[in-house]
């Protein structure tokens, strides 16, 4: 894990407040981390962005995907999903005030300066704030952890599912949307 040296942690504001725009990074719990994403990750991230970009193109008010854009969580989280999905109801304008809501799907991608805080802080954080699905794809295994609420009022992650290469990715808030594991890690 990469971490900027910060002798006490600091707030949400504070952090959104400085001028961080070179480097890829996060507040967690206070703490700046520097993600350091390595060449297998940007083509997981190119591949995911693809498929649901094609998805989102085939039919009307599907909503619209991003990379990396700062999300508030709270005043000692503000966390830049590998990917966000936002509903066409909740979906922000171009040029709507920055930070950013939190979206309806969250996709982290496996970096080693980033993981233990995906599967760990950030996860319980999601889940807290109301995240209703969270992806955590790893490379390195070749799966993916689904996290999902089964029905928007659910107070957490009642559904948790762990998909390997031979399983079709699905989400019942993309319907008619669904990916083949194996295809997404055969980085060849």
């Amino acid at each position: 894990m990469s971490s900027m040296h910060v002798a006490q942690p600091i707030t949400a504001d504070e952090y959104l407040a400085l001028d961080l725009e070179e480097q890829r990074t996060e507040l967690i719990d206070g703490a700046i981390v520097v993600n350091e994403p390595r060449l297998p990750h940007a083509l997981l991230c190119m591949r995911l962005i693809r498929a649901l970009d094609d998805w989102i193109r085939t039919g009307a008010d599907r909503g619209l995907v991003t990379v990396p854009i700062d999300v508030r969580i709270d005043d000692r989280n503000v966390y830049a999903p590998d990917l966000l999905w936002y509903s066409a109801a909740r979906a922000p304008a171009p040029d709507a005030p920055w930070p950013y809501p939190l979206p309806d799907l969250a996709i982290e991608i496996r970096s080693p300066s980033t993981w233990r805080h995906d599967v760990g802080a950030k996860k319980s954080a999601y889940e807290r704030e109301g995240l209703p699905e969270l992806w955590l794809v790893d490379g390195d295994a070749g799966g993916l952890l689904v996290f999902r609420r089964s029905a928007p009022q659910a107070p957490s992650f009642d559904v948790a599912l762990e998909l390997d290469r031979s399983a079709t990715l699905r989400s019942t808030l993309l319907p008619g949307f669904a990916l083949e594991v194996g295809a997404l890690f055969d980085l060849g």
